[in-house]
């Protein structure tokens, strides 16, 4: 923790999608580092929102704006000036993505986009992590970990449009941002790779974590539609230190980390969606679930798997959490989500830090 407290101490840290259910575990992580932190997204989503739950307005000076409006979106970032750049805000779902595709590739692709158009208009150095998905890659659903020189791809329109994101992404680093002439723009890039996150104050629909609470804790049947689904689970903590690591080894133009990075469990720590399930019922103490298929469900992937190795070789990184263990801690969340959830956060994030 002390590395990262002396990088983001004092800091100026602009953060898309803070209201969102990751975005909101980082502002609490920023705080507990001491940066200032200016944030721009649309209004929380759910009343239980986490943002609404940490009282996320005390944690940033908070924008609530569209992504998609690109003009104020420039002028919130130019009038900050920030030194760090985490852009998160998207439409994050694959079903939603069947139903408005139009909206999520503007919001994804467009939206980063106008997120990197904004930083050629900056006169002081920056480090910018923009947040995409292990949905990137072509996935041949064979037993395979993707690397990050893999094919890009996707086959849904969330997938795809995250892909179109990482193009986007790199024709700014050459077009704008090459490298080899950083001394003159200062800008560094980079993008990072993880999905299948989980932990407490996630309240998104269709989502197995979210759906799983609301059922158990209304002692009703958890419907499991994909049971045999493999993903890489991991608890939320684990990727947001990568991205702030990978950051604060950016910082002073360390060129060598302008990449892309995957961050996820151990190639060996796979669990399907039925295990997840299973774990969940045996911490919350009670519950029960059916397979319940849907014929006319849209594609999602039932195997999905990303090769770490990179993150753990330059960056000093690796998972802290195994994914029984992330599942663990994002049950106990909900069950003592009815007292003091700010301080039961912090604490949370405190137990990462000291751990790590």
């Amino acid at each position: 923790m002390q590395d990262l407290k002396a990088a983001f101490e004092g800091k100026k840290v602009f953060v898309t999608g803070h209201t969102g259910f990751k975005g909101s575990w980082l502002l609490l992580m920023l705080h507990k580092l001491g940066a200032e932190v200016k944030a721009y997204a649309l209004a929380p989503k759910y009343e239980e929102d986490l943002y609404n739950a940490v009282n996320g307005d005390a944690l940033c000076e908070s924008v609530i704006a569209d992504l998609r409006d690109k003009d104020r979106l420039k002028k919130e970032i130019l009038d900050f000036q920030p030194d760090f750049v985490f852009h998160m805000a998207a439409q994050a779902l694959v079903i939603d993505s069947y139903q408005d595709p139009l909206y999520t590739y503007e919001v994804n692709a467009l939206g980063t986009a106008y997120v990197l158009d904004a930083l050629r208009y900056m006169d002081k150095a920056v480090e910018c992590v923009l947040i995409t998905t292990d949905k990137v890659y072509e996935n041949l659903e064979k037993n395979y970990a993707y690397k990050e020189d893999d094919r890009i791809g996707g086959f849904d329109p969330y997938s795809n449009s995250k892909a179109c994101c990482e193009l986007i992404i790199d024709s700014y680093r050459n077009s704008f941002f090459p490298i080899s002439e950083h001394h003159k723009h200062q800008i560094g890039i980079a993008s990072v790779r993880s999905g299948n996150v989980i932990g407490g104050g996630d309240w998104s629909d269709n989502r197995i974590i979210p759906d799983t609470v609301k059922a158990l804790s209304k002692s009703e049947s958890i419907h499991v539609r994909n049971p045999n689904a493999v993903r890489p689970w991991q608890h939320v903590l684990d990727p947001l230190y990568g991205y702030l690591k990978l950051a604060s080894l950016m910082a002073g133009g360390q060129t060598r980390y302008y990449q892309a990075y995957n961050f996820g469990p151990a190639e060996q720590d796979m669990l399907t969606v039925e295990d997840l399930v299973k774990v969940s019922i045996d911490v919350w103490g009670s519950g029960e679930y059916e397979a319940k298929k849907d014929p006319n469900a849209v594609h999602e992937a039932n195997l999905l798997m990303l090769d770490i190795s990179k993150a753990k070789e330059e960056l000093k990184w690796h998972p802290l959490y195994r994914s029984q263990t992330a599942i663990q801690k994002s049950i106990e969340w909900y069950k003592a989500s009815a007292g003091d959830v700010r301080a039961f956060t912090l604490n949370q994030i405190q137990e990462y830090f000291d751990e790590v």
